[in-house]
C-alpha cells in the first residue's frame, strides 16, 4: 500500500510561532490545515490538528481502527514535505479482540486517493511521489 508521499511546494511557508507549537526547524500546520480543509470537502471527516514534536498529526474519522495523517517538512528539500498515512499495515489488532485481524487496505487506499487528488489538484504542488511504508524506510541499497 502507499501510504508515505513527499513532494514539494512553497505555498506551504510555516507560521511564525510554530517552532513554539512543535520543534525549531519542524512545520506542516498550514499544510496540514489545506488537506483538512481539502478532505472534507472530498467526504473526509478530519478532526482537529494536534501538534507533535515531529509535525501535526492530521486525525481522520474511521470505524474499525484509528486512521490519521501525519504532515511535515522533509529535510531532503528545501521546500520539501512528507505525509504518511497510518496504519500503514494491511491489517491491525484493535482492542478489546487482539485476537481478530482488521483489514484496513480498503479504507487506506481510499484515503490515499483522495489525498493525492488534493496534492496533484494545487499548482504549487509539484514532484509528487508516493511509497509505501518499506519502500520509504528501507530504499533498495540501504
Amino acid at each position: 500500500m502507499l501510504t508515505h508521499v513527499e513532494f514539494r511546494s512553497s505555498a506551504f511557508p510555516p507560521y511564525d510561532s510554530e517552532a513554539e507549537e512543535i520543534n525549531p526547524g519542524r512545520f506542516g500546520k498550514r499544510l496540514a490545515e489545506f488537506l483538512s480543509e481539502e478532505l472534507s470537502a472530498r467526504g473526509e471527516s478530519v478532526g482537529g490538528l494536534v501538534m507533535e514534536d515531529w509535525g501535526v498529526l492530521l486525525p481522520i474519522s474511521n470505524t474499525g481502527f484509528r486512521l490519521w495523517i501525519g504532515v511535515g517538512n522533509y529535510n531532503e528539500y528545501p521546500d520539501g514535505f512528507l505525509c504518511f498515512i497510518e496504519p500503514h499495515t494491511e491489517y491491525v489488532r484493535t482492542f478489546p479482540s487482539f485476537w481478530k485481524r482488521v483489514p484496513t487496505r480498503q479504507r487506506i487506499e481510499q484515503l490515499q486517493h483522495r489525498m493525492n487528488d488534493v496534492l496533484n489538484a494545487h499548482d504549487g504542488v509539484r514532484d509528487v511521489k508516493w511509497w509505501s511504508y518499506e519502500e520509504f524506510n528501507h530504499p533498495a541499497g540501504a
